[in-house]
């Protein structure tokens, strides 16, 4: 006796593959949501035509008062209809009747009514263009972000309308730009850069993404500057720190770098006298290139007892111990280190406390790491422009967040007059 039990599962198979899946899970109060929605836009759009108007639908013009003629009675004008508007928010897609009318204007001629709350050609509302942002912001590319709200807008969001509402960024980033900094009380700088994959010339190419962070005299980290360069040469950085300086930056106490060229340069051109604090990590991955692999496990344990002994004076023994070692196993690796000089030292010149938060640019490389990571599903950047603006962007919008450096309560306290002993 044969069995029908395949064939049946398969008809099943069939029948539910035939709806898509979430397409059948009907919600009776969403439903009754968005109608009261769409009553409820109606309704408020209906009573400002009638504030317009001065008279409710089907009622009669108020009479002229000669001794008032520039009160409400004086506005005239009439309704000549409806017509269907689709607006999209966060309740979702609704259809609105829009009513129309006509006010009396000078000469004899009148003009189109226009709602204020409800703009000509207004599709969504700004909490719509916030959550389409949002989703974008997240970490979404345009298409995805269209599959993800389709259930809440009623599949009514294409790739092209994420696009358009990220655009509207532009304003803010603009404004952002060109913000005064002359009241921001900046006592130190982080600076450094990260390379990024943009669309040039229909071509995909990488681009430098110089970042400016400052950090205030309460300890708080700010995002001041992120600019789209071509490379981290000593133009590109002297062009943004000039910005900088022209839109009000006091000069700061404290410099921390990657220890770039470019970057060394624009500085000791701008703020020579600042002390200045090459990155301990940039440095340590110097001294490993220098090195062969089967020693890189060993440099490593030295640098690091050195870099986070507790005391200067440790240090100073470490650096002179590591010195001696490593100019007879790897002359490369010492003369490395010998490079740096005491800017690699420099930390060791404030309160202990902030040696952490000071050591290293690790709060930039945060920022290039969680960028990198939201940004992974685009692969590529539609344009220089809009990788700069979406590094802003993520922390305008509090999607990534800064806290306050490590040892801010002495953030007010002078640095040490006396450097670091280099004498090995």
């Amino acid at each position: 006796m044969t069995s029908n039990s395949t064939k049946s599962s398969s008809l099943q198979s069939e029948a539910e593959a035939a709806v898509p899946l979430l397409d059948d899970w009907f919600d009776p109060i969403e439903a009754g949501l968005r109608d009261r929605v769409r009553e409820f836009i109606q309704a408020m759009i209906e009573s400002e035509l009638e504030a317009a108007l001065v008279r409710p639908r089907y009622g009669r013009r108020p009479k002229t008062d000669p001794e008032n003629a520039d009160g409400p009675s004086a506005i005239s004008g009439y309704r000549h209809g409806h017509r269907s508007r689709s607006l999209i928010g966060t309740f979702g897609r609704v259809e609105i009747t829009m009513p129309r009318a006509r006010l009396d204007a000078a000469e004899g001629k009148t003009t189109e009514w226009k709602s204020s709350a409800l703009r000509a050609y207004q599709r969504r509302t700004k909490q719509a263009d916030s959550l389409i942002a949002g989703a974008y912001l997240a970490g979404t590319n345009t298409r995805r972000v269209r599959r993800a709200l389709s259930a809440v807008f009623g599949g009514a969001i294409s790739k092209d309308t994420v696009s358009r509402v990220w655009r509207k960024v532009k304003g803010d980033w603009d404004a952002w730009n060109a913000r005064s900094l002359a009241e921001e009380p900046i006592i130190r700088l982080i600076l450094d850069g990260t390379v990024v994959r943009v669309r040039l010339d229909r071509k995909a190419t990488s681009i430098v993404l110089l970042v400016v962070l400052g950090v205030r005299d309460d300890g708080q980290k700010v995002l001041l500057a992120v600019k789209n360069m071509g490379g981290e040469t000593s133009a590109a950085w002297r062009a943004v720190l000039d910005d900088l300086v022209k839109r009000g930056l006091r000069k700061p106490e404290f410099l921390i770098v990657d220890g770039g060229t470019g970057l060394e340069q624009a500085l000791a051109a701008l703020w020579g006298d600042v002390p200045t604090q090459r990155c301990t990590v940039h440095k340590h991955r110097n001294l490993l290139a220098h090195a062969p692999q089967r020693l890189h496990e060993e440099v490593s344990a030295d640098y690091n007892d050195m870099i986070y002994a507790t005391s200067a004076a440790e240090i100073e023994a470490h650096r002179r111990a590591f010195i001696r070692k490593w100019r007879l196993k790897c002359k490369a690796v010492a003369d490395s280190l010998e490079e740096a000089g005491d800017r690699l030292f420099t930390f060791t010149r404030l309160p202990v406390s902030q040696w952490k938060s000071a050591r290293t640019t690790n709060a930039i490389e945060r920022l290039h790491e969680e960028f990198k990571r939201r940004i992974k599903t685009q692969t590529v950047l539609p344009s220089a422009e809009t990788a700069a603006m979406l590094f802003w962007a993520l922390l305008a919008a509090g999607q990534i967040t800064m806290r306050k450096v490590d040892g801010w309560q002495t953030l007010t306290h002078k640095l040490a007059d006396k450097p670091i002993d280099l004498a090995a």
